[in-house]
């Protein structure tokens, strides 16, 4: 693997107060974000069509613009089918009303509506609560297998920290979007799979940076330095991958991946302040000035 040339940051001319009041500060405003939307919305994100219910219509003889102005029930997505003028289109569940009414909509604005698939808010509800329990398992466990790897609390936390913050930060940028109404990015069973993604990401680079510091001989900086020229390697790459596949995904009208490809590029990018500035604070904090000394 090409390593990029990582320059030498003068850590020394920042204190660990300096390196780690960025981080906390946007952790703290992501969930002050999260906290209002959840306020105004019931609900801490943008839910779609596979955590609310609602119905699924596909439809010919459409175009985009004339769906969205067709319809007052609240849309999910529009999804074009390749090579033809149909689209499939996930109503949410609040407000639709029934899928009969829908199809008496389509056809009064000149649509062919080919055919309708109706999700129960309470299958959405299992859905909602599985996703939950999926993603509070995965942060457990490895939040318990980082413990049982560094066997120290500072070090260990310092991956919990990073770690929660990555996926915090991306949470509430969704919030941000569709509050200021630029893009909406639902939560869906794909966005939930990219937050998961977004876990391993974060336990990588962190724990390389762990192992570098504490456990590889060298100075601390000189380890520090070694770590960057790997980790912010595989971020930047990864991040680039991202952007592409978000790019493509997105003229090629690909449903899912943007939205995949989006989480991923603002939690990556998170990841690097997140390692390099809060958890390589409490790492240095830990060997000069805590416990460790």
């Amino acid at each position: 693997m090409v390593e990029f040339d990582v320059p030498e940051i003068d850590y020394d001319r920042y204190s660990n107060r300096q390196l780690a009041g960025p981080p906390l500060a946007v952790l703290g405003v992501s969930l002050l974000v999260i906290a209002i939307y959840w306020y105004i919305h019931k609900t801490p994100v943008p839910l779609g069509f596979d955590f609310t219910g609602g119905t699924e219509m596909r439809i010919a003889s459409a175009t985009e613009s004339g769906i969205r102005e067709a319809f007052d029930a609240p849309i999910d997505s529009i999804r074009p089918v390749q090579g033809s003028d149909e689209f499939i289109v996930t109503f949410l569940e609040q407000g639709t009303g029934s899928s009969d009414a829908l199809r008496s909509t389509a056809e009064a604005a000149g649509f062919d509506p080919i055919r309708t698939d109706t999700r129960s808010a309470a299958f959405g509800s299992t859905n909602q609560q599985n996703a939950l329990l999926g993603l509070l398992l995965a942060f457990a466990g490895m939040s318990v297998f980082v413990f049982l790897l560094f066997r120290t609390f500072v070090p260990s936390i310092a991956v919990v920290i990073s770690a929660f913050s990555d996926i915090v930060i991306p949470l509430a940028i969704m919030d941000i979007l569709a509050l200021t109404g630029l893009v909406e990015i639902n939560l869906s069973l794909g966005t939930v799979a990219a937050l998961l993604m977004l876990i391993g990401y974060s336990v990588d680079s962190d724990i390389l940076l762990n192992n570098h510091i504490l456990r590889r001989r060298g100075s601390f900086y000189e380890s520090t330095y070694n770590a960057m020229r790997t980790g912010v390697t595989m971020t930047l790459t990864s991040i680039a991958a991202m952007t592409v596949m978000t790019i493509v995904a997105t003229i090629l009208a690909i449903p899912l991946l943007p939205d995949i490809g989006l989480i991923l590029v603002f939690g990556l990018t998170a990841d690097l302040m997140n390692t390099y500035m809060l958890n390589l604070s409490l790492l240095r904090w830990y060997k000069f000035e805590g416990v460790a000394r």
